[in-house]
């Protein structure tokens, strides 16, 4: 399935990674497209698993989202990864395929901030409605670099010269 899988989208993988299972990297704009066709005529039909990533060194920054799917009737699983620039957050919404994806795109967005277009009711699920930023992008220190109360050395961060 998976020589299968790349010959049919060719066009649409940018990367191949070496991995625990098969792992495409394919464009943002063909994630609905290339989910719908692996749903109805490869029968990967189990979302197990949708989550975000953010890479903050890469230039641009990046988001990403990824997508654990498995095919029941032939047990083989596929991570599908999609990335965009942290200014353009928007991925369009599989909720139409997977119906376990509305509470996946709801925690992705309420964490990553990645905008699902055409999600039913994208809002914040575990986060407080008025907070102004997404906790688990890096985007903010570590800890406030004002501190004089302890030794950075006694938590294992000596500066090895």
């Amino acid at each position: 399935m998976i020589e299968q899988f790349q010959a049919t989208f060719s066009d649409h993988i940018i990367a191949v990674e070496a991995s625990d299972m098969p792992t495409f990297v394919i464009r943002k704009e063909s994630v609905l497209p290339v989910l719908t066709q692996l749903f109805k005529e490869f029968k990967v039909q189990f979302l197990t698993d949708l989550c975000g990533i953010h890479y903050p060194d890469a230039t641009p920054p990046m988001l990403g989202v990824v997508y654990h799917l498995h095919a029941l009737t032939t047990n083989t699983r596929i991570r599908i990864k999609a990335f965009t620039p942290v200014s353009e957050p928007h991925f369009p919404s599989v909720v139409s395929l997977f119906s376990a994806a509305n509470w996946m795109e709801r925690e992705t967005y309420d964490f990553f901030g990645i905008i699902f277009d055409g999600h039913p009711n994208l809002k914040r699920i575990l986060n407080e409605d008025g907070m102004t930023y997404f906790p688990m992008r890096k985007e903010y220190p570590l800890e406030e670099g004002t501190r004089t109360d302890k030794d950075d050395a006694q938590f294992g961060r000596e500066k090895i010269t």
